[in-house]
């Protein structure tokens, strides 16, 4: 009697403090709707990053293009040559890291994305 008694006062705190159980569906409902939430949130970032990125290099490029023309219009044909190709590195080279950035970003989000639709599908069935 004094067992059961202990058992049920503790089983009440317990419900007391976590709260009332949720539905199994409830649950992996929202984990799913968590893990969309993250991969969103991730991909926006992303995606901002990389637009952020791309609109640098382009001004970088921009400037010493018309460096360049500048270059050539003093008689400088080798210092044109320079300052072009070096806008066009500077370029590629923000817009690749842009890439990057984007696609490990959209990856992470991927990957918690699964992890949590993982678990409301782990917690569904275990109920």
């Amino acid at each position: 009697m004094k067992k059961t008694m202990i058992f049920l006062a503790l089983a009440s705190i317990s419900l007391a403090v976590t709260g009332p159980a949720r539905a199994d569906g409830d649950h992996a409902d929202r984990l799913d709707k968590r893990g969309d939430r993250i991969e969103h949130r991730l991909d926006e970032r992303g995606d901002r990053i990389e637009r952020r990125l791309d609109r640098r290099g382009d001004r970088i490029e921009h400037r010493l293009d018309r460096a360049a023309r500048r270059a050539a219009e003093n008689g400088k044909p080798g210092l044109a040559r320079y300052l072009d190709r070096r806008g066009d590195r500077i370029d590629n080279r923000l817009d690749r890291r842009g890439d990057r950035i984007n696609h490990r970003l959209d990856r992470r989000g991927d990957r918690i994305n699964h992890r949590l639709d993982r678990a409301g599908r782990h917690a569904a069935k275990a109920h």
